[in-house]
């Protein structure tokens, strides 16, 4: 099978090298020509030091190249870059093929998840695709897929076939796929999760414990559950490997670049040097002002998102911040 991944980071890479592993035929693109220029040089990518790639993987900046005659393509490039990805390629997509999104995330200003953006951008362009569009979520670190620690993830389409068709080419010894027609709470799970993860790190960094983030963990997965339902999602999504599966493993591992961006911040820097000092794409920040929008919107509460908010983008101290979670009014547990 021939598929094309849209991206060259950690995550793209990772997938090229599994679905490559998997008897493939992998290209992938980037707009970047130092990444395809190293890449090709060395197979190796910078942020997977210890990693071989396949030397059958191909490398391209020519975007109409990586995806003629593609069965699959996979967007693997960042949030902020996603709706720019799908204009460029909407053009040379085959009609045929499954686009599969593996970037999470919400669009500031419409709170559009990622395949909302992929398929509004694609319909402009003249090509329907959401019979065709999959969204893949889990609890899938790239440096542990890369070097085949056993996970799972999900498949998720509305069309049940779609689904099932993208979960068989990912599926290994080390990746088992379910799947799940919830698109919608597979993909808020996958955004709002980055976010609570930023809070994990922060108390991490404040010097706060295990039963802190236990605590952490169990009110965001609520927190997110009730969003999730507010907007007709299905509560077993949150409950699955897009949601409580993805944030535990995004709360508590030092993989994760929201968790050691938030845990920074918990020491004292502010986001812009701990962003800087990670050196890659934090995504929890940019789902930040969406996550925002959708609380107001669908006036549910979310005090953790709220509170990172405040911490991220309008300086409050996270002591301070964690002193006003800790003393909110008292609830019910089965009422939140």
């Amino acid at each position: 099978m021939y598929i094309a991944i849209l991206g060259a980071g950690t995550w793209g890479i990772a997938l090229a090298k599994l679905l490559s592993e998997n008897g493939h035929h992998i290209c992938v693109w980037s707009a970047l020509p130092h990444e395809i220029d190293a890449l090709s040089k060395t197979y190796t990518h910078p942020n997977l030091p210890d990693v071989d790639l396949p030397r059958s993987l191909q490398f391209t900046t020519d975007i109409e190249k990586a995806v003629f005659g593609a069965r699959y393509v996979v967007f693997a490039v960042a949030s902020a870059y996603i709706h720019k990805t799908a204009v460029t390629a909407a053009a040379y997509l085959p009609d045929d093929a499954i686009l599969i999104n593996v970037a999470k995330g919400l669009e500031p200003g419409t709170q559009r998840t990622m395949t909302q953006v992929i398929e509004e951008a694609l319909a402009a362009a003249g090509k329907p695709v959401r019979d065709r569009l999959v969204a893949l979520s889990g609890p899938t670190h790239a440096e542990e897929v890369a070097r085949n620690v056993p996970t799972s993830i999900v498949s998720a389409c509305e069309n049940e076939d779609t689904a099932k068709a993208a979960a068989e080419i990912f599926m290994n010894s080390c990746m088992r796929v379910y799947t799940n027609t919830d698109v919608l709470g597979v993909e808020l799970c996958g955004a709002l999760k980055n976010i609570i993860a930023l809070a994990a790190g922060m108390i991490r960094g404040m010097g706060m414990g295990d039963n802190t983030n236990a605590m952490l963990i169990t009110r965001g997965i609520a927190e997110m559950t009730r969003m999730g339902l507010a907007m007709g999602c299905r509560r077993r999504t949150f409950s699955g490997l897009a949601g409580i599966g993805d944030l535990i493993v995004t709360c508590t591992s030092v993989h994760s670049r929201n968790y050691r961006c938030g845990e920074m911040i918990g020491r004292g820097m502010s986001y812009e040097e701990a962003s800087k000092k990670i050196g890659m794409v934090v995504e929890g920040y940019y789902a930040l002002e969406a996550a925002m929008e959708l609380s107001r919107s669908q006036q549910i509460e979310m005090p953790i998102v709220s509170a990172v908010y405040d911490v991220v983008k309008n300086g409050r101290d996270p002591r301070d911040t964690m002193h006003a979670l800790m003393h909110r009014e008292m609830k019910s547990e089965l009422d939140t």
